[in-house]
Order: structure tokens, then C-alpha cells, then sequence
């Protein structure tokens, strides 16, 4: 379903930025044609590093998979109890005015094909079955009620045959009634310098392009030096997407202003307010279904909301990173699991402790959703404005957070997932972990109470912990986080460009922040780092750390060299060292980590000295972001941070 489109030259916008169509597509909804698909039924991924257990589990017998087609000789069980394979019920019930959803399915040969369902606690029970006798491409379907899964569950078609049958099933689609009218579409892809990421993300939309009949456009928002356009394949694959694709450079305004200006294109071409902008990273593998089933949602959801994508693990194909997550907006903790919540869950495996199969059955209430794959419905825009002009981190959480003061809830809707870079396989020590810090202050001021003792006390309790181990770089990079916060809305006002190049310029003074070939650490001989081991996490862990802090004070240490492996890295051990070669979280290489008294008590000092500031300024301070939180995050000040 393409929008309307009116006549437009390529120009050149603002310093730099452009657009890539000599049209221009002008948003208005759509009249269906015939059901709306929320989703199909597949047997395999998009890659060969996922597994196809994800989509289809054979229990017994010959099978043959397909992406899009199963076949079972005899004797054989397939299952789609997984998380591509189940539809999830609950959420459909509770969120959106759908009573009922068809299972359909087109079957060649014989056998058996049932519709099962679950509940909140997981225990399974069969809907409907239909025994297939000697067909040929017949269409097989079940009209299923949504109304006993409110608290939880799924469901999903399982398939068998018996000895001497063959079964073949194939465009398999869970459809419901459609609304009046389908809501226009556009993705956006935010990219920096990973050109080719972006590009084989735009080859998978293009590769089902035919599929995805409600996304409108894709606006990629290139904000690096290595182009996507310079590749060899996006001629091709701009021809294939044809008036679909919108390539904007502008310049680099971080994650927040790559998104955002998807936001920004369609809000000014747009002829109704029920539109939806997909945010997609640049660097996932994307199951090109997540668009079918993150956008039939939010056509059919009874009111608008935030639809969130989950996040797999791309290291750990069978990981799901999260069922749903808040934050701890007062402790600056993103990334809680929600109670009930499956975290860092083999979707392959079994509960350790329960036995029972990692399924998320339970339905979520989330806090927000990551912006590796999230669904904002224009109305949300409408009413709350645009994103905060963060730069990078956070602005997901705050966004979902005031959107939410608004009336507008995060819905992370299970099976529409996307595999990306596991999180704790990211150093914490690096030069983003200002925007980190910075912004979670800035979000606990807009949307918490702002306790500034239990804050103070926790950015002091961090500030030990860095300094017990010897991350000196990381003390100073909370230090400017504080600072910059305490300078009030000003700081936000190029959009994070200059905080970025500042806060890699003071980190590149601290030796520790630098990554080192294992076998090649400056003064010191290879052969001479071997490994010593710590201790679990202590019982009395006041005592140990009164402990640790004379110790440094006096100067005293245990051990004058050695490895030590990520996971042990905690200021318990590594406060025994004078000299630490630790290993950096993406294993690809070592810190040293130095002892330096003098550096210690300065940076203590100083730390002391802003989170008393905060302690006494922060109230003063959070009333100029609230009144600045209207400006902020206007379409003018996004406008001007674009050069339009």
C-alpha cells in the first residue's frame, strides 16, 4: 500500500543534507484489502546463525524446513511452540478490540494439524484439529476466540502424521478482521559508519518487500563519513525499494537525532494524525516479520501505544535479552526485567529452577522499550512532542516515560524480536558512558520525585567503587556527567556534539580508558601477566570495602601484578592490585589498570564537591529542564538541529 506521492527534486537540505528521491511520499491511511495479516507463519530465519528451533521444533520424525513451507514424512511432530511460531493471545486480548484471530494454512498430503493454546501458567490445551486426507494446496483455517488469555498465554499450530503419510504446509497466516482504515508505515534506520549493516538490513526489507503491504517508507538517516550509498549494492537495492527509500545525510546528532528525524519527515508530510514510525538500529539482523507484526498491532490496538520490539541476543541467536524492562528512574537503573519477566533466557532451554521451557507466558507491563526496534504512533508525537536531543542513551527510556504521563502505555509485544550485539558484551568504561549517566539524571528530573539523597548517594557509592578500582577515566567521565547536568537545558543545545568530542578528549588523558593487543602491553612483559583469581562477592561487604579504602589510602596492596578476567574485575579484587591488566568485556583485548594515589584524592575530591552541588542545586536545576522540556523537544529546535 503506497501512499499518495507529489513532485520533489532532489536538493540539498540544510548543511549537508539531502534526500535521496526525486518524490516525496505524502502519508494518508488506507483502505484494506481483505484481512489484516498480524503475522506468518515461518519455519526458518533470516540467517543461517539462527537457529530454526526458533520457529518450528521438530519432536520426533523426518522433517523438511523451509522459510516459508514444512514438510513431515511419516511418523513425524512439529511444534510451534516457539518464540517465532507462537501468536501472542494475550496481548492481543488485552490491548486491542480483536475478539478473535484465524490460524490459516494451505496443506498438500495427509496428516494432522491442530491450533493449542496456553495459559498464564503455562499449561497447554488443545483449541482445534483437523484431520487432512490426501490434499493438494487446500486451504485449511480455524476461527479462534481471544477471551481466556487475559493474565497470559499463547497460541500456535502443531502438526503430525502418522506412518506412510506425508504433509507439506505452507503460507501459513494469523489474520484478523481489519479496521476501517490501515495506518501508514515508515521505518527508520539511524546509521553511523556502519555502512554495511545498514545495507543488509535494507536488502532484507527489500527481500520481502512484497510481504510487508503496510510499511509506506524507509527513511535511513546516514550520519557518518562511510557512507551507505557508497556501497556496491545500494543502487540495487535502492532501485528494488523504489519510491519506498527516503536517503538522508545530515549531520552526526547521535542516536537521538537519527531517529528523530524519521519522526520529523513524516509528521511534515503527513495528511493524518494515525500514522506510525518504526525506529530500527543499524546493526541488527532484522526478522523482516517483525514489521508485519509490530504494525498489525498497533492498527488494531483499542487505544494508541507505544509497540516495542524484544532484543536477542546476536552473539546467542537463542537468547532473548528481555521479555520487558523498566527503569529505576531515582537509582539511574535502566534495564530492570519487569517481574515475571524472562532475562538472558535460552528460548531453546528449560528454567533452571522450574523445569519448565523458557516461554513467556505471563503478560508485561513495561516501563519502555529499546529503540533496536520500537513503533511510535504519530499521536504520541502529537501530544508529547518530539525526543529529547540526547545525543545517545537514554532517550528511549524518557521518551517512553513522558509519553506514558500522557497516556500513552509501552506495549514490548513478544515474538516480534531482532537480534543485536548483547549488552554485556560492552565495556562500561568508554566515552558513552557520559551520555549515560548525564541523561538518566536529566530523565529522573522529569519524570521522578527526584530524591537528591538517594541519588547523591548513589552516584558517591559509584564514585568508590571506580576509584577502589583504578578506573580513574570512568571517575572523571561521572564527574563531567554531574557537571553538565548542573549547567542546566543549555548543555543540550547543539545536540550532544561538543559533550561528545569533550568527554573523548579528557578520557584519552587516562591510560586505563585504552585497549591493548593482550600480548603487547606497554612495560610490561607479556609472560610475566598471569591470572589471579578473586573471591566470590563478600558476605560482609561494608566491612571489605572500609577495608579496601584504608588500604588504598596507606597504600598498601596485595598483589603488585596481574590478569584478571572480566567477570572477576570487581573493586573487591582489583583493589588489591597496584598494576591490573583486566580483560575488556568484548574479550578482544586488555586494560591496564595503574594504582595512582595522587589522582585518587583528586578525583575524589572533586567528586565530593558536584554531588554536594547536586545535592543542594539539583531542585533548582530540575525546574529549568521542566520549564525547557516544551522547547526542547519541538519540531523548531529539530528543525534548527537539522539546518532545515
Amino acid at each position: 500500500m503506497a501512499g499518495k506521492t507529489t513532485a520533489q527534486a532532489t536538493r540539498t537540505r540544510g548543511n549537508g543534507t539531502r534526500a535521496a528521491s526525486k518524490e516525496q511520499t505524502t502519508f494518508s491511511e488506507h483502505t484494506p484489502q481483505g484481512r489484516l495479516t498480524t503475522q506468518r507463519g515461518l519455519f526458518a530465519g533470516p540467517s543461517p546463525i539462527v537457529s530454526k528451533d526458533l520457529y518450528a521444533e521438530v519432536e520426533a520424525g523426518v522433517v523438511t524446513r523451509k522459510r516459508a513451507s514444512i514438510s513431515l514424512e511419516g511418523s513425524a511432530r512439529v511444534s510451534g511452540n516457539t518464540y517465532f511460531g507462537r501468536f501472542p493471545a494475550s496481548y492481543w486480548q488485552r490491548w486491542t478490540t480483536v475478539r478473535e484471530v484465524r490460524a490459516e494454512v494451505v496443506v498438500t498430503g495427509s496428516g494432522l494439524v491442530a491450533v493449542r493454546a496456553s495459559d498464564y501458567e503455562g499449561e497447554p490445551r488443545t483449541v482445534a484439529a483437523q484431520e487432512v486426507e490426501g490434499a493438494k494446496q487446500a486451504p485449511v483455517s480455524f476461527d479462534l476466540k481471544l477471551d481466556k488469555f487475559l493474565d497470559g498465554g499463547a497460541l500456535w499450530l502443531d502438526l503430525e502424521t502418522e506412518a506412510g503419510q506425508q504433509l507439506t504446509v505452507e503460507q501459513v497466516r494469523w489474520t484478523v478482521e481489519p479496521p476501517e482504515k490501515i495506518r501508514p508505515t515508515a521505518v527508520t534506520i539511524c546509521t553511523m559508519n556502519r555502512a554495511d549493516d545498514c545495507l543488509k538490513n535494507l536488502q532484507a526489507l527489500a527481500g520481502d518487500i512484497s510481504s510487508l503491504d503496510t510499511l509506506d517508507a524507509i527513511y535511513v538517516a546516514d550520519q557518518g563519513t562511510d557512507r551507505v550509498e557508497s556501497r556496491d549494492g545500494f543502487a540495487q537495492v535502492a532501485a528494488d525499494l523504489g519510491d519506498k527509500l527516503r536517503y538522508i545525510t545530515q549531520p552526526n546528532l547521535g542516536g537521538s537525532g537519527g531517529f528523530t528525524r524519521g519522526l520529523y519527515e513524516v509528521a511534515g508530510h503527513t495528511e493524518t494524525e494515525h500514522a506510525n514510525v518504526l525506529f530500527m538500529d543499524d546493526d541488527v539482523l532484522l526478522e523482516p516479520d517483525l514489521v508485519i507484526r509490530m504494525t498489525a498491532f498497533s492498527n488494531r490496538a483499542a487505544n494508541p501505544v507505544i509497540v516495542g520490539g524484544q532484543m536477542l541476543n546476536l552473539l546467542h541467536p537463542h537468547q532473548l535479552h528481555v521479555g520487558a524492562e523498566y527503569a529505576r528512574l531515582n537509582t539511574l537503573e535502566p534495564g530492570m526485567p519487569v517481574e515475571h519477566s524472562l532475562h538472558t533466557a535460552d528460548l531453546l532451554g528449560v528454567d533452571e529452577e522450574t523445569g519448565n521451557p523458557n516461554k513467556q507466558e505471563r503478560r508485561l507491563d513495561a516501563g519502555y522499550n529499546g529503540w533496536w526496534s520500537c513503533l511510535i504512533p504519530y499521536e504520541v508525537v502529537k501530544e508529547t512532542g518530539y525526543p529529547m536531543p540526547f545525543f545517545f542513551q537514554w532517550d528511549d527510556a524518557e521518551y517512553s516515560y513522558r509519553a506514558r504521563a500522557h497516556g500513552f502505555p509501552t506495549v514490548t509485544l513478544p515474538g516480534a524480536g531482532v537480534w543485536h550485539a548483547d549488552f554485556h558484551w560492552k565495556d562500561w568504561d568508554e566515552w558513552h558512558r557520559y551520555f549515560n549517566l548525564r541523561n538518566s539524571i536529566i530523565t529522573a528530573a522529569l519524570h521522578s520525585d527526584f530524591n537528591l539523597t538517594v541519588l547523591s548517594r548513589v552516584l558517591m557509592a559509584q564514585v568508590v567503587r571506580y576509584l577502589l578500582g583504578m578506573q580513574y577515566g570512568l571517575t572523571h567521565t561521572l564527574i563531567k556527567a554531574v557537571e553538565d547536568f548542573l549547567e542546566g537545558p543549555d548543555i543540550l543545545r547543539d545536540g550532544g556534539v561538543a559533550a561528545m568530542q569533550e568527554i573523548r578528549e579528557i578520557r584519552a588523558k587516562y591510560p586505563e580508558t585504552k585497549r591493548y593487543d593482550p600480548t603487547e602491553v606497554p612495560g610490561i612483559a607479556s609472560n610475566d601477566i598471569g591470572i589471579i583469581n578473586g573471591a566470590g562477592r563478600p558476605a560482609l561487604q561494608r566491612v571489605v570495602l572500609i577495608k579496601r579504602i584504608v588500604d588504598r589510602l596507606l597504600g598498601r596492596s596485595r598483589f603488585g601484578l596481574g590478569a584478571i578476567p572480566m567477570d572477576e574485575a570487581t573493586w573487591w579484587h582489583v583493589a588489591l592490585f597496584d598494576t591490573a591488566v583486566v580483560t575488556d568485556a568484548n574479550q578482544e583485548g586488555v586494560r591496564v589498570r595503574k594504582y595512582d594515589r595522587d589522582r585518587m584524592f583528586d578525583l575524589g575530591k572533586r567528586a565530593a564537591r558536584v554531588i554536594n552541588r547536586l545535592r543542594k542545586e539539583g531542585k533548582a536545576v530540575q525546574a529549568q529542564y521542566q520549564r525547557a522540556l516544551p522547547q526542547l523537544t519541538s519540531r523548531e529546535n529539530w528543525q534548527r538541529l537539522y539546518e532545515l
